[in-house]
């Protein structure tokens, strides 16, 4: 076979595939499975499952996805019941100098869906004041491209809840910005993945299916955040 035609294959290949090139293969994300932390166990049972064991599931199917992707994955943890604080948890980001910690939550309220959620503002906790401007920014950015694939990918099978501000959640309420988000020195978004209290969401994410469905749309997203820093 001609170099030409190689190329010109490699050429086709990419363009429909920009994720699997447009990105540099060093970077590093940071999956974050919640809980259980100091804040909760995250282990209440809520429609048949619990939200420690639902992040685990999904935060395993999107580290297979994104590594074939060619980046490098660090975890907060090691195994699904494993006890890491919050702060921790960024500290473990920050030293592996991650483009991206995303956080990944169920959610428990009278609505459904899922939504993402940003530092738009700095908190304090510990004595120590943040993020950045910086990280706000670029976590903004982050938010919204992970929503864009999101709502493209999981279409008609959950309530989009759009991108929101760590100030609109309880705890950001309180202190200006969720835990993760004030000792992060990178970005980092929190993804509400689904309402697990709402039985609807409980038995889509419940399933195989819906896991790696949700999975796919993160990674899509994370993906195109990367390829837009480029």
């Amino acid at each position: 076979m001609s170099a030409v035609i190689v190329f010109a294959l490699l050429l086709t290949f990419q363009q429909h595939n920009p994720s699997s090139t447009a990105h540099s293969s060093k970077s590093v994300i940071c999956i974050d499975p919640g809980h259980p932390s100091e804040v909760s166990s995250g282990a209440e049972l809520q429609n048949g499952t619990t939200e420690v064991h639902i992040v685990w599931m999904v935060s395993l199917k999107l580290q297979k996805l994104l590594k074939a992707e060619g980046f490098k994955i660090v975890m907060t943890k090691s195994e699904e019941d494993e006890l890491v604080k919050n702060k921790d948890r960024a500290r473990i980001a920050n030293e592996a100098k991650a483009a991206l910690l995303v956080r990944l939550h169920c959610d428990a309220s009278p609505d459904s869906g899922f939504a993402i959620y940003y530092p738009d503002r700095q908190g304090s906790k510990d004595s120590i004041t943040g993020p950045s401007e910086m990280v706000m920014q670029q976590s903004q950015q982050a938010a919204e491209a992970i929503h864009a694939e999101m709502a493209r990918v999981l279409k008609d099978l959950l309530k989009d809840g759009g991108v929101r501000g760590d100030s609109k959640t309880l705890i950001g309420s309180k202190q200006g910005a969720l835990t993760g988000s004030i000792f992060s020195q990178v970005p980092v978004v929190t993804i509400e993945m689904v309402v697990l209290s709402n039985k609807s969401d409980a038995e889509f994410i419940k399933a195989e299916e819906g896991q790696r469905k949700m999975a796919q749309a993160i990674a899509a997203g994370v993906a195109r955040f990367l390829n837009n820093q480029k």
